[in-house]
């Protein structure tokens, strides 16, 4: 074993990666966002309110065969293995780009590709955010590894500084495919336009293949702005304003900063160090333009932090950055920082494995439930089903929820049955189950983990509220959360004070 090649250890690295994945995934529930998105196959659209297509789509052949949440994990599993493979191939691509164009400046010789393409794949591995969505498909999971392959175009670009035919066609496919998974794709596009444009040649722009890759991409989205068109422009609408936040505020800036370096790592900013210090002299222009893989999505995310953000939603930039984060630590292996490397990596290696045991232990807070998140991984299913056995016996219209994050596990465990929103913000189960009937009796779920008042009395929605049954969840010998079921009837079709 000693004597495997560096290839060789990063194949066996993500296979024992994808091992623990595959292992957890049949471990646990759904979380919110997986309930949400299966729920996207279950009701296939050209698009959906918060998100485009894709991520319900690539799940439909599964989700029609089975509910089984660990055989449905195997999708973002296969996705993280293929992000890893691709950032290996990118970094192997990046280290000729700069042996090629820079070996007169460095101040001394590269490392190897091989050892470089390693490194970067064991920052991944490192990182402990990207598990997550390793095991939970979302729609960042899809975008990273197009964003990768779209990387891997523009560095064939700069290389050849031309195009085939079927290289424009790639593109056009990539990019599409990206548009499909997440809105915020489009930062990836402006990063891969800056890459041409710091090409010395702009010949590009006159090239039939060119705007051909443009109208691929256009056809391939055409399914997001046709379902916008015909829905009033919802789903834009919803993340102009989602995206935007509440409030700015600088220390929600810091904040988005310290989870950043919690959430991925510092392997990954030594990494990127060394190489900015150390291999960033000739050619700037191109380097720096492919590293705005990172940086623009990064920076607009930063910013808009001030007004609040979600630490997953940088996934994919930081996948792009790894290739130059390998080369560098690659780079410090070489110049004797291996002790550093190797405390980096075991530390960041051991916070990932506490994370994982503390996700299968269900938390570690018995004493205040809500201070426990990991209790939001378990009961739902026993939960969905005795919430269906209920609603038949009291004849309920369906289910009631007062917040959208307890809809979605509501809606896929307790599925055929419509759950209903009780909350004055349109959601995507407005479209899916519209609007509760006047006068409807429903069963309503209130959750331990955020709940609420019972709508009813004066100028709120229903007439009487019965508490019917209520249900522990236990894991281990500690409590993790409760369930509780009323039959609420007649409602009124009032405004709900949330």
């Amino acid at each position: 074993m000693r004597h495997q090649s560096p290839s060789s250890w990063a194949a066996i690295s993500i296979c024992i990666a994808a091992v623990v994945h595959f292992a957890l995934g049949f471990s646990i529930e759904f979380s919110v966002d997986e309930a949400h998105y299966a729920l996207y196959a279950k009701h296939l659209a050209w698009s959906y309110f918060d998100h485009p297509p894709l991520v319900g789509w690539i799940q439909w052949p599964l989700v029609s065969l089975t509910s089984s949440e660990g055989v449905i994990r195997l999708i973002p599993e296969l996705l993280w293995a293929l992000s890893a493979l691709l950032v290996y191939q990118v970094t192997l691509e990046t280290h000729r780009l700069i042996q090629g164009r820079n070996a007169g400046y460095l101040t001394t010789t590269l490392p190897s590709a091989n050892l470089c393409g390693l490194m970067a794949v064991l920052a991944i591995i490192a990182a402990p955010l990207p598990h997550v969505l390793a095991i939970g498909l979302l729609p960042d999971t899809l975008l990273a590894p197009l964003s990768l392959g779209l990387m891997l175009m523009a560095l064939r670009w700069t290389r050849k500084d031309r195009f085939s035919i079927a290289d424009w066609v790639i593109t056009g496919l990539l990019l599409g495919l990206a548009g499909l998974s997440k809105y915020t794709a489009a930062f990836t596009a402006f990063a891969l336009l800056f890459v041409f444009l710091a090409s010395p040649k702009k010949a590009w722009i006159t090239k039939a293949g060119f705007w051909m890759a443009a109208v691929i991409a256009l056809i391939v989205i055409s399914p997001v702005i046709y379902w916008n068109w015909v829905n009033d422009w919802i789903s834009f609408k919803y993340q102009i304003a989602h995206g935007s936040g509440g409030a700015w505020a600088w220390r929600r800036v810091a904040a988005f900063v310290g989870i950043q370096i919690a959430c991925f790592g510092p392997l990954l900013l030594l990494g990127s160090y060394t190489f900015l210090k150390n291999c960033l002299h000739s050619q700037k222009l191109v380097l720096i333009a492919l590293l705005s893989f990172f940086g623009i999505p990064f920076i607009i995310f930063a910013a808009l932090s001030g007004g609040g953000s979600l630490p997953h939603w940088t996934t994919p930039a930081w996948f792009c950055l790894a290739p130059f984060a390998g080369i560098g630590l690659a780079k410090a292996w070489a110049i004797q920082q291996r002790m550093t490397i190797r405390i980096l990596f075991v530390g960041q290696i051991l916070i990932c494995l506490l994370g994982f045991g503390c996700v299968l232990a269900g938390g570690v807070s018995a004493a205040a439930i809500k201070s426990n998140p990991i209790a939001d991984l378990y009961g739902w299913k026993v939960a969905g089903q005795k919430a269906s056995e209920l609603a038949v016996a009291t004849k309920a219209k369906g289910i009631a929820v007062q917040n959208w994050t307890l809809g979605s596990r509501a809606a896929w465990y307790a599925q055929p049955l419509p759950v209903f929103v009780l909350d004055q913000r349109q959601d995507q189960f407005d479209l899916w189950f519209g609007q509760l009937p006047a006068g409807a009796s429903v069963l309503l779920i209130n959750w331990s983990g955020m709940t609420f008042k019972p709508p009813i009395g004066g100028n709120q929605a229903f007439e009487a509220c019965e508490p019917l049954d209520s249900l522990e969840i236990v894991r281990f010998g500690q409590v993790l959360s409760k369930f509780d079921y009323s039959l609420c009837r007649n409602w009124q079709d009032a405004e709900i004070a949330r």
